[in-house]
């Protein structure tokens, strides 16, 4: 039996949604005075590096939550690091995000040393292989906790991708029932540091338009905020005048027609009205 060690995680980025506000900067000064704190110099688990960005849930898509069994030193170093955080912050809410985790692995193959760059449930599938040599999709499933769906999709990118570090018994393209999997022994690549890049699921019609409103819905207020900060400022302005500056305070892609819905909702609520001589025409509530 050949022995491969995926134990060894060289860094992880966790992504750990909070009610609060904070942005990207927030994050690396809170990642900064963790690795200075108590907790991490006395309790966290060696040959892990972590980092995490601690978003503001208001300001982010909403992202279907995801179970899964984290191996044993990821989930000490979750712990200590919400030890930290919420003695820090006491009243705030977290909730981590590890569907959106990335982690470079330390991998032994026959051929020669490599770094793996690769998602949280990636690592999670790769690291039940250090202890077995052949596993059933059955038993991965069982014991990692990962969604069906979101499995087969992660194996497929293991197996089946352009970097195959996993082989598939029988071979295909896709992830059935009653396939398992082995490490490849003959894997061998040029370059040292391998991205395994995730395998893209084919959205239908109806979820691409489902996930389109959903993420409209949360941004909605942002696009609120804009409209009421720009006409505070200017007090009367024209239809086509606020569209354009709409686009050019917005920092994401809005549809025209999505605006004037906002606007509308504005205006039943009575935070503008349009002008009584020109409909085109927005006049500022105070």
């Amino acid at each position: 039996m050949v022995e491969f060690n995926f134990a060894h995680v060289m860094g992880c980025r966790f992504f750990l949604f909070f009610v609060a506000t904070g942005d990207i900067e927030l994050s690396k000064e809170i990642n900064e005075s963790f690795k200075q704190s108590s907790q991490a110099r006395t309790k966290l688990p060696s040959g892990i590096e972590m980092s995490v960005h601690v978003l503001t849930t208001g300001y982010w898509p909403t992202y279907p939550p995801m179970d899964v069994r984290l191996p044993h030193e990821l989930n000490v170093y979750q712990d200590i690091f919400k030890e930290f955080y919420l003695s820090k912050y006491s009243g705030r809410r977290l909730m981590w995000q590890n569907s959106l985790g990335h982690c470079v692995l330390k991998a032994e193959f026959p051929k020669g040393k490599k770094e793996l760059a690769v998602s949280l449930f990636q690592t999670v599938d790769l690291m039940q292989f250090n202890d077995a040599e052949r596993l059933s999709l059955g038993y991965i499933k069982d014991s990692t906790g990962i969604e069906d769906k979101e499995l087969r999709r992660t194996l497929q990118s293991l197996a089946c991708g352009k970097v195959r570090v996993l082989q598939k018994f029988p071979k295909g393209r896709d992830v059935d029932d009653g396939d398992t999997f082995t490490f490849n022994d003959s894997f061998t690549a040029p370059l040292y540091r391998i991205k395994v890049n995730a395998i893209q699921m084919k959205e239908t019609v109806e979820e691409n338009t489902s996930t389109t409103e959903r993420v409209f819905q949360d941004r909605q207020y942002q696009v609120d905020a804009a409209i009421v900060r720009i006409m505070k400022t200017r007090k009367v302005l024209s239809h086509t005048l606020l569209i354009t500056e709409l686009f050019q305070q917005l920092k994401f892609p809005i549809k025209p027609a999505d605006l004037k819905k906002r606007i509308e909702s504005l205006i039943d609520r009575e935070y503008l009205e349009r002008d009584k001589n020109n409909p085109q025409i927005y006049n500022y509530l105070a």
